[in-house]
């Protein structure tokens, strides 16, 4: 299969009812932090917790995540509260170092985001442009807003912001009319972005969920951490909530667009997983497809993945009616590069 047939196969992808699902690859190509990086991270820090019981019980925890990785190792043993408070904590404030560099040089100009570019060769409903992402980091909502559309992520304020996907929705309304007894709703556009797993600003407030614009390193955050999280069993708001609307998206959607993920999530993969395997077109874009991924595309002729091939950065493997394709001197798993050549933006 020659290039430019691949390239019009993804064209012709980005069309009505496309929801795009974006798991860390896409944050991690920012910069923002991976899995290995994150466990290097708590790996240094656990000293500083001086507690004897926990580091004896992530020195156990160590040896499975150098064999199997940060997430895996946190659902084959599940973390003691602190252990997991800890690992909120840091994991938390190590994203939010990272997100605040690469917020910083969008603000000044001197960074376009890869979703900024994105979003705009997406078709936008009037209904708002879905998102569903696994990540706890902003930039998603930043990168919407600098294309020109608004983030909606059901939480209405600023600093105690509370969720209420009615008063958010509303508040994008622009004019009301009515003409032979109907009711007409002119919207400003805007993305909805769902967040399963939850969201740096959302924190826990006298036992309600809010959503704050600011820093605050000593509340509780509201994310699902890697593994055996509380919050999974625990509070079931906002996480129930954006998940329930996420998977309605999904059984909606008839084709997918999917960045980043390594389909290790079992919240959205109850609906994701029989939706794909019903047919609807699917499309992967990743740095390294991970098992599952890979047998996804390799399985079922509906799902196209684009990866690096092996450690060559220019160099791209397709996988496309269960074949795969190798395609040197261009690295269409990378979103900018995938934009230039595709839509030559």
């Amino acid at each position: 299969m020659h290039l430019d047939e691949i390239k019009g196969r993804c064209q012709t992808h980005f069309t009505d009812g496309l929801l795009t699902i974006v798991g860390s690859g896409l944050s991690c190509a920012e910069g923002l932090p991976s899995m290995s990086e994150l466990a290097d991270h708590l790996s240094e820090a656990i000293d500083t917790l001086h507690d004897s019981t926990v580091c004896q019980e992530w020195t156990l925890l160590e040896s499975k995540i150098r064999l199997n990785g940060l997430e895996q190792a946190l659902l084959d043993q599940a973390p003691s509260p602190r252990l997991e408070e800890f690992i909120s904590k840091e994991v938390s404030s190590l994203i939010v170092a990272r997100e605040k560099k690469v917020i910083s040089e969008v603000f000044n100009g001197s960074r376009i985001l890869r979703m900024t570019r994105l979003v705009n060769q997406l078709l936008k409903p009037s209904t708002g442009l879905p998102i569903v992402t696994t990540n706890y980091d902003r930039l998603i909502e930043i990168a919407v807003e600098q294309a020109g559309l608004g983030a909606d992520t059901m939480f209405h304020g600023r600093f105690s912001g509370q969720l209420n996907d009615r008063e958010t929705r509303m508040s994008f309304c622009r004019k009301v009319s009515l003409r032979h007894n109907q009711v007409s709703y002119q919207w400003a556009p805007r993305a909805a972005v769902y967040k399963p797993h939850g969201s740096l600003d959302w924190y826990l407030q006298n036992d309600l969920p809010v959503n704050c614009m600011y820093d605050l390193p000593d509340a509780t955050r509201l994310i699902i951490t890697p593994g055996n999280n509380k919050f999974r069993n625990g509070y079931s708001s906002p996480f129930d909530h954006h998940r329930g609307k996420a998977n309605d998206e999904i059984d909606r959607a008839t084709r997918f667009l999917i960045i980043g993920y390594g389909f290790n999530d079992d919240h959205l993969e109850t609906h994701l997983s029989p939706a794909i395997k019903s047919g609807k077109p699917t499309m992967l874009i990743t740095k390294s497809l991970s098992k599952k991924a890979k047998e996804w595309a390799i399985n079922y002729p509906n799902v196209m993945a684009l990866e690096q091939h092996t450690s060559e950065a220019a160099n791209t493997n397709v996988i496309v009616d269960q074949t795969i394709y190798e395609f040197p001197a261009v690295n269409l798993w990378d979103i900018n590069s995938f934009l230039h050549e595709v839509f030559h933006t």
